[in-house]
């Protein structure tokens, strides 16, 4: 008998924040939810040799191979028992949207518990980038945000949170995306903060070149997770993807805890913080979270994390329309962003793209001109955000919120 999916999480009152993922069935056991040495421990406990072990990261890592019949190095008597132990499917597409002339495809996936999450893939002239969830729906519950209304259904694996990324780059190999000329200049794309163009080149148009963690979810509030799906992209090949960690961007709203915990791994990943308001007064209504941890606290956790690493930290800013977009807001950022330092930060300001029936709408082209120029009177680098999928329900949860 088919088990049907359990019913869709209640929203949350406004405010209310969830940091414990409701309990559910655990994900399968996966490949890359392991590290190396528990992926020979796992394949010696079936009983087979260790070595296996590296063959089957070969065939998922490096080669994305999805058919056993193509692993023809195992043998065939083992073959069907060790994909299925330890390969099993995580990801059952439900939908895909193209946009943007065939160079954006978002997509909904099915988990095996019917919770739904979505992934975007984006070419740019320079990289590819996929934007992926790490929690099905989001406890931070962001006014203006479709996943936050939807509340936290439960958190990702890092095995589910990693296939999002694979399942791209089996997408590419078989011709998905074609190639683009330059944007617009005045505009950047996901992962513009993170971009290291040779190691872009390098992987060429048939691999992801940047991942964000800016889908649905909040990554540090799944924080084991989303730190060994790092591991992961981030590990050589066949161990992991062989990514360059500073092609990775964590996404947070700022729990300061999480961020700390993050410098303190010492992996160069490049953080982006969603502000989205300078004044707590504001920004304890836009963000929640900012109820625990104020706008100070925020940017000083943003600030050590840029003198661990050296990366320099990127803050997200949704421009919405009469709410957040006043002269004397862009005026107030440029002042706290100066009073930490110089060249630790980089502002995207991100039209508002809004979700049906929501009173939040983007800001107007003049406002947004004026915001971008008073940060970069304060010498603040400043780039608008390119909006990609506006014309596919291209807010973040939005269509998965639709496919339900």
């Amino acid at each position: 008998m088919t088990s049907l999916p359990e019913p869709r999480v209640g929203r949350p009152e406004p405010g209310q924040l969830t940091f414990q993922a409701p309990r559910r069935g655990k994900p399968p056991r996966h490949l890359a939810d392991l590290t190396p040495a528990e992926r020979k421990a796992a394949v010696e406990e079936l009983g087979h040799k260790g070595f296996r072990a590296k063959q089957l990261s070969t065939h998922y890592f490096e080669r994305l191979v999805e058919s056993p019949e193509e692993m023809t190095d195992l043998p065939k008597a083992v073959r069907d028992q060790l994909v299925a132990d330890l390969l099993p499917p995580l990801l059952t597409p439900v939908r895909t949207l193209e946009a943007d002339r065939g160079a954006t495809l978002k997509s909904v996936w099915r988990l095996h518990d019917g919770a739904l999450v979505e992934s975007v893939l984006m070419r740019y002239p320079k990289r590819v980038t996929i934007c992926i969830s790490s929690q099905a729906g989001c406890g931070m519950n962001c006014p203006f945000c479709a996943t936050g209304q939807e509340g936290l259904t439960r958190n990702m694996s890092a095995a589910e949170i990693v296939e999002q990324v694979v399942d791209a780059n089996r997408k590419l190999r078989h011709g998905a995306l074609p190639a683009i000329g330059a944007t617009h200049p005045a505009e950047a794309g996901l992962g513009d903060e993170a971009e290291d163009d040779a190691a872009a080149s390098a992987l060429g148009p048939q691999r992801v070149s940047n991942v964000v963690f800016m889908g649905m979810g909040e990554a540090l509030a799944n924080y084991k997770a989303a730190i060994g799906a790092i591991r992961r992209l981030t590990d050589p090949a066949p161990d992991g993807l062989g990514m360059s960690a500073r092609g990775i961007t964590m996404s947070t709203v700022g729990l300061v805890p999480g961020i700390d915990k993050l410098t303190a791994e010492g992996i160069p990943v490049t953080l982006a913080l969603s502000l989205h308001a300078p004044d707590d007064e504001l920004r304890d209504e836009l963000v929640p979270i900012n109820t625990r941890w104020k706008v100070d606290e925020a940017l000083d956790a943003a600030y050590r994390y840029y003198e661990a690493t050296g990366r320099r930290v990127s803050i997200e800013y949704a421009l919405i329309k009469d709410i957040n977009d006043h002269a004397w807001r862009a005026d107030l950022l440029g002042e706290k962003l100066v009073a930490r330092g110089k060249g630790w930060v980089h502002v995207n300001p991100i039209p508002l793209n809004p979700t049906p029936g929501s009173k939040w709408t983007a800001s107007r082209r003049g406002v947004e001109q004026q915001f971008v120029e008073r940060l970069r009177a304060h010498g603040i680098p400043t780039t608008v955000r390119d909006t990609r999928g506006s014309d596919i329900d291209g807010a973040c949860g939005q269509l998965a919120a639709a496919t339900a």
